[in-house]
């Protein structure tokens, strides 16, 4: 007769009680409470508001810079996480190190420090203005505070996964005449594209809802360098608290779609 083995944690239906108190209390309830009180307006009202040029304008800059911001550290993410994982020089657990800097840093932090830098005044701005280029307070401003506070969500993604790809299977395809884009295409690419969107996911999510380290650099000048969490904040000093909620479910249900197409998109390519 064998013996029942005793799980480590409680069983499935405790445990996932646990969960689902949890995930409503921190994230359910609070997101049902915004659209209860988006609710309360009709649907004209409602339209009205998210249709309004400044916030359509807000909309715009928050997404395009969250998007571009996403897809440059898709690309040097991996870069970095290639380096860490597949070279050993020296001060490379420095550098390891300091790819978790934005987390650890404040966001408000970062955001003095990227202006200071950046403004027509700092140590790269003033070289950028004799170039005729402006880089603080224009959307290429905020594209850069957006990078460097999402670099993380990329790295720290993909580097498990370069860790786990054996070098001998690259060795073997190139003894086998495959040339190296043909190596990158048909082994690399395949293992490391679903962490490389879930990465893209990650940053693309946190730079939509990115403020303390934005409003600094951005400018805040309506209809040009206004970000949509800044929007809410002018809304809330105004006592606006719906057209403050309304912004708020518009960039949830948005975020939330295009979060669904990309995991969608994820699960299509790991299906074999």
């Amino acid at each position: 007769m064998s013996r029942r083995i005793s799980p480590v944690i409680p069983g499935f239906g405790l445990t996932l009680g646990y969960t689902l108190v949890y995930l409503s209390l921190i994230v359910l309830i609070p997101l049902a409470a915004m659209f209860v009180h988006a609710a309360q307006l009709t649907w004209a009202q409602f339209w009205a508001i998210i249709s309004a040029p400044r916030v359509l304008a807000a909309l715009q800059l928050s997404f395009g810079t969250a998007l571009c911001a996403a897809i440059i550290n898709g690309l040097i993410g991996t870069l970095l996480a290639w380096v860490l994982v597949r070279y050993t020089f020296p001060g490379r657990k420095v550098i390891d190190a300091m790819i978790d800097l934005p987390f650890a840093l404040p966001t408000a932090v970062a955001g003095i420090a990227l202006t200071a830098l950046y403004a027509p005044t700092g140590l790269v701005g003033q070289f950028a203005t004799d170039l005729g280029l402006k880089i603080a307070y224009t959307p290429l401003g905020i594209t850069l505070a957006l990078t460097f506070v999402t670099l993380p969500f990329v790295v720290r993604t993909m580097q498990p996964v370069l860790a786990d790809i054996p070098r001998e299977v690259e060795e073997a395809a190139a003894c086998l005449g495959a040339k190296p884009w043909q190596v990158v295409r048909h082994i690399l690419v395949p293992a490391l594209l679903p962490a490389w969107l879930t990465g893209f996911a990650l940053a693309f999510a946190r730079g939509v809802g990115e403020y303390g380290s934005v409003i600094f650099i951005a400018g805040n000048m309506p209809m040009k360098t206004e970000i949509l969490p800044l929007l809410i904040m002018v809304k809330l000093d105004q006592y606006d608290y719906t057209g403050a909620t309304s912004i708020g479910v518009l960039m949830l249900v948005v975020s939330f779609g295009l979060l669904l197409l990309i995991n969608l998109l994820q699960r299509r390519i790991e299906t074999p």
